[in-house]
């Protein structure tokens, strides 16, 4: 953070967490062909990691990051791989004090396999849905607000924060206020919505569709939904380019900035960095935040003046509303483009994948996915090593990768579709016309 200029009063990586979160990838394949997908055009013929494989990864997250990392289960959409597996991966990220989240499309989240996963010790589960996924029946945000329902109801009560993934592009740029306004009348459910800008990697067929959409842009519409006072300046996760993050307390349906003054904010950041939060219990989080303030009576103070100038702001509320409050952040994600990567924003990464080899930008991981997906993985190190080939799904004596085969037409997706399509169309028409 340091080196990249990055470093300030409000920089969380490197003062609170050592990386933002950790993603799992434990499959490639996806019921969904997003127009913003971020898998290659091999996936859907990568075989899944072995399960051994993924023990070992987890267990070098932790030998890197330490406890209370954040581990995002992950894919193409995870809940393709069976349910043990997907319990045993949870329940070894869980015993190695780490947070595991699930994060899918929703289709195949029944709340059957998301009660398996909370007793197994999931702490989130984040849904994407947006209409980069046509999903039949939905030509809006507005609609698909009704799938968000249904999700929102399968977690209710498992003990699981919710959170939600929207991908920003100009056909929905617009309806993000009333996005934002959703969010904020399910916060009692909804912890946070995260709003990530199409970006020009992998397979995806949105190439350049997101060139208006800025932070900026994105920041201004979540205020128009929520409250004009929601500041996106503290706290901060890595590069400012990449990510922006505020949070809004709700009481009484009305939406409030929680972080009024930066500067004290900071101070209190400085003295409580710390402490380990609990997302799936807000109040615990309270206790061991007061806790740890109580060993600097001026920064107690300062606490409270600040809790006193909020319940100021909202006391109208607070008694209609009974004193009930919840709250829910809002993530943007300024992802870059696999083929416009930028080194600086690359070494200040606050989310990375974890590979055969270790961590690596998710930014680069997206822009250079087969490099690091259709290699042999080793297995057995030493005199005479073994390797799993992630094509033929079997286990070989070098390293020397397999060529990806013809997919069949309902396996193809992404660009490559659309290009045999057009190559289809094509032929039919030098044929038609006597060429």
């Amino acid at each position: 953070m340091v080196d990249t200029e990055q470093w300030d009063g409000g920089q969380c990586m490197g003062r609170r967490w050592p990386i933002g979160c950790v993603a799992l990838e434990v499959t490639q394949r996806c019921n969904l062909d997003c127009t913003f997908c971020y898998l290659s055009e091999a996936a859907e013929a990568v075989k899944d990691v072995p399960l051994e494989e993924l023990f070992r990864r987890i267990d070098a997250i932790f030998d890197m990051y330490g406890p209370n990392t954040d581990v995002q289960v992950t894919g193409g959409d995870p809940t393709l791989r069976s349910p043990d597996d997907l319990v045993a991966v949870v329940r070894r990220i869980r015993e190695r004090g780490m947070r595991a989240s699930l994060f899918t499309n929703g289709i195949r989240a029944t709340r059957s396999l998301l009660a398996a996963l909370a007793r197994a010790g999931l702490v989130d589960v984040a849904f994407h849905v947006d209409m980069t996924q046509e999903r039949k029946g939905s030509s809006s945000e507005v609609e698909l607000n009704k799938v968000r329902s249904e999700y929102i109801e399968r977690a209710r009560g498992l003990g699981l924060s919710v959170i939600f993934n929207t991908t920003v592009f100009p056909r929905n740029a617009q309806e993000m206020p009333m996005l934002a306004a959703f969010f904020v009348a399910n916060s009692d459910v909804v912890s946070l919505a995260s709003f990530q800008i199409g970006a020009d990697a992998g397979r995806g067929r949105g190439v350049g569709d997101s060139a208006t959409i800025t932070p900026d842009s994105v920041a201004d519409a979540i205020r128009a939904g929520t409250t004009n006072a929601l500041s996106f300046d503290f706290p901060r996760a890595g590069h400012r380019a990449c990510n922006r993050y505020a949070m809004a307390l709700v009481c009484n349906g009305h939406a409030y900035n929680a972080y009024d003054e930066p500067q004290a904010m900071e101070r209190l950041l400085a003295a409580t960095a710390h402490v380990s939060t609990d997302r799936q219990n807000w109040f615990l989080t309270v206790v061991a935040l007061t806790i740890a303030l109580l060993r600097t009576p001026r920064l107690l103070a300062t606490a409270l003046r600040l809790a006193l100038g909020k319940a100021r702001q909202m006391h109208r509320d607070l008694i209609v509303g009974r004193g009930r409050i919840s709250k829910v952040s809002f993530f943007i994600h300024n992802f870059m483009d696999g083929c416009k990567l930028e080194r600086e924003r690359l070494a200040a990464c606050a989310f990375v994948v974890a590979t055969a080899d270790g961590p690596v930008s998710m930014c680069l991981h997206n822009a250079r996915r087969d490099d690091f997906l259709l290699r042999p993985v080793a297995i057995e190190k030493g005199a005479q090593p073994t390797f799993w080939n992630p094509i033929t799904g079997r286990i070989q004596r070098d390293r020397h990768p397999s060529p990806v085969p013809i997919l069949p037409p309902k396996l193809r997706k992404g660009r490559g579709t659309e290009r045999k399509s057009a190559a289809r169309q094509t032929g039919l028409t030098r044929q038609s016309s006597g060429l």
